[in-house]
């Protein structure tokens, strides 16, 4: 469905949900910065191309705009003033061949200017994700019991025949067993 250019524009430049798109963030990693989707940006014949521009800062002025795309959308250029969010919906013909278009997006009047390509082509459905192995909620003890927990076992019966007998040597006694148990396990990592 091809709209008139005024509907297209108000269509386009509206704020929208983080729905299915596209998302490219604006002054994220500095000021008029344009940091493009990771994975690529492949549309089907017959489909729109949304991308959802995502401001991380001030208020930033926008320009996409496109030499190449003829053959695929009726789309030429875009302005945007970016708040919080906006959405850019470019539709694509159903009678395009598979190929490719660029998207040129001009960030702060002219000052940050960045290339997109967008490949025209029949996306395969998604692979259902494949079932990982999941691992047990507590450790399995395997082996002899660790010397931290045997030194803390004797700290433990120090200390408390220490509470029965108060006699000091069996206080700090305790405390130095529990102190080098630490410092052991400490360095043993390394």
């Amino acid at each position: 469905m091809n709209l008139p250019f005024p509907i297209f524009a108000l269509v386009s430049a509206g704020t929208g949900g983080s729905g299915a798109g596209f998302e490219v963030h604006l002054n994220r990693s500095g000021i008029n910065s344009i940091d493009l989707p990771r994975e690529k940006v492949s549309v089907e014949p017959g489909s729109g191309l949304r991308l959802v521009f995502s401001n991380r800062g001030a208020p930033i002025h926008i320009t996409v705009t496109t030499s190449n795309a003829g053959m695929y959308t009726d789309f030429f250029h875009e302005n945007m003033y970016v708040v919080d969010e906006s959405v850019l919906l470019i539709p694509v013909r159903k009678d395009s061949e598979v190929g490719f278009f660029d998207l040129e997006i001009i960030s702060g009047y002219g000052v940050m200017k960045t290339m997109m390509r967008v490949n025209v082509a029949h996306v395969p459905a998604p692979r259902p994700p494949a079932i990982q192995e999941e691992f047990p909620l507590q450790p399995v003890a395997h082996g002899r019991p660790h010397l931290l927990m045997v030194m803390m076992g004797v700290a433990l019966i120090l200390y408390s025949i220490w509470l029965y007998t108060k006699s000091e040597f069996l206080n700090i006694a305790s405390f130095i067993i529990l102190i080098v148990g630490a410092l052991y396990t400490w360095y043993l990592q390394q």
